[in-house]
């Protein structure tokens, strides 16, 4: 009994393995065709009409013959690789596909698939002999920002009828970032942000470089900084007192909301300004903050009981919980600033958001979360009003310089200065230098 056991158990997974091959090769049209043969050859037989059971028989000597396509491997060995991880929006990029056959038999020839982004690219790799190999490159599209997907590749081997198909893959997928694109602007000179390299401030302290002045001894302060011979002469203590210096840090704010751009390219054209300023600042070993808008959450004020006579007191917020949703506005989020491909990298990610939290908000929070700014670029689009700039400026501490940057494609170069902001509009990638040299001679 146990070895009949053992035998159907064995007999069963032989089935479920051919079956599982059968359904990873046998089309649509095949299982079709399979099961058509199966009724014509019973019908046939079972009724005695011969026409029908030669169909049946026909049907099944072309799956036959089919399967006979799927034969073979191909090449001994196919790599997919990248010459250029990282390219900017309109450069040519490409990937490079190499077969080769290290083996001793000769392989037949080939279909190649290659999945490019949302489309497939397909090649016919040929009967490669051994020792042989075929280089082949696939252009890929770099017309807009972002991550494409590269791979992997499969071979194909199916009879021209389309009854059978067998795919192998051959490589994993390969990640091509397709970069904003950017200028090359002005170094960020110490003019251009104050402070950069810890020049004095107007700021006094007790304790830095750059002496200030002497003044009179007040409890508390640091004996060390006591100036003993102006206090001879003075016949008072004296404390030598200092300029505050300090190392300042950019702060570049791309705001995502989908509101405040009429259309993609002016989204486009306000991530091309932000890279560029970023980049640069990178390039310059400058302390850089680079910012982005959050998402708003729906959040949910909780059902509460109240007693009889009790004055109804609004409840702490709790998400989860059952009762009408509130919006709040999320933190916004930091991009990895430690070297300009991680930087660029991770702007090929932002995509324009209707959820995105007010400017306001968002220059709200950078404010809370990033310290040690004094100077702060908040980029946007036309289509967003003066008034939500001054707002949002409004909202960054005292001591910081804001300068807001309006892309409008094709639209005309302005600056102006409303209320101590300097607002700048982008028509061109190009407009960011003249504009960039303007702020620096103003500062």
């Amino acid at each position: 009994m146990a070895r009949v056991v053992v035998a159907v158990r064995g007999a069963a997974s032989v089935v479920e393995r051919w079956t599982r091959a059968g359904r990873s090769v046998v089309t649509p049209l095949g299982w079709g065709v399979l099961a058509a043969s199966v009724v014509a050859l019973v019908l046939g037989y079972g009724l005695g009409w011969l026409e029908l059971a030669i169909l049946g028989w026909g049907a099944v000597v072309a799956l036959a013959a089919a399967s006979a396509w799927l034969v073979g491997r191909g090449a001994g060995a196919i790599e997919l690789t990248l010459p250029v991880p990282r390219v900017a929006v309109g450069e040519s990029a490409e990937a490079r596909l190499v077969a080769h056959n290290p083996g001793r038999r000769r392989f037949s020839g080939a279909r190649i698939e290659i999945p490019v982004g949302r489309r497939v690219v397909s090649r016919f790799v040929p009967a490669l002999p051994r020792g042989g190999t075929f280089d082949e490159r696939v252009a890929i599209p770099t017309e807009r920002r972002g991550v494409v997907e590269v791979g992997p590749v499969r071979t194909v081997r199916a009879d021209p009828v389309g009854l059978m198909r067998r795919e192998i893959v051959w490589s994993d997928v390969r990640m091509l970032h397709v970069h904003p694109r950017t200028i090359a602007v002005s170094a960020l000179s110490t003019g251009f942000l104050r402070d950069l390299e810890g020049s004095p401030t107007r700021d006094l302290t007790a304790s830095d470089i750059a002496f200030h002045a002497l003044r009179e001894y007040q409890p508390g302060d640091d004996r060390r900084y006591i100036h003993w011979r102006s206090s001879a002469k003075t016949g008072t203590f004296m404390v030598r007192q200092f300029e505050e210096t300090r190392r300042s840090r950019l702060m570049v704010l791309l705001d995502l909301a989908a509101d405040a751009y009429e259309d993609e390219e002016d989204f486009e054209l306000a991530v091309s300004v932000a890279a560029s300023i970023g980049a640069r600042a990178i390039r310059d070993a400058r302390s850089l903050a680079f910012v982005v808008s959050g998402r708003e959450r729906l959040r949910r004020e909780p059902a509460t009981r109240s007693e009889p006579g009790a004055s109804r007191a609004p409840a702490p917020t709790a998400v989860g919980t059952g009762g009408a949703p509130r919006r709040r506005h999320a933190a916004i989020a930091e991009l990895p600033t430690a070297s300009r491909d991680r930087l660029l990298d991770a702007l090929c990610l932002v995509e324009a958001d209707d959820r995105a939290s007010s400017l306001a908000d968002t220059a709200r929070a950078a404010a809370e979360s990033v310290s040690g700014v004094s100077l702060a670029f908040v980029v946007t689009g036309g289509a967003r009003s003066v008034a939500d700039l001054r707002q949002a400026a409004s909202r960054l501490p005292l001591g910081i310089e804001a300068v807001a940057v309006r892309a409008s494609a094709e639209g005309e170069a302005a600056a102006r200065s409303i209320g101590g902001l300097s607002v700048y509009g982008i028509g061109y990638l190009e407009d960011l230098t003249a504009m960039l040299a303007r702020t620096a001679s103003v500062a």
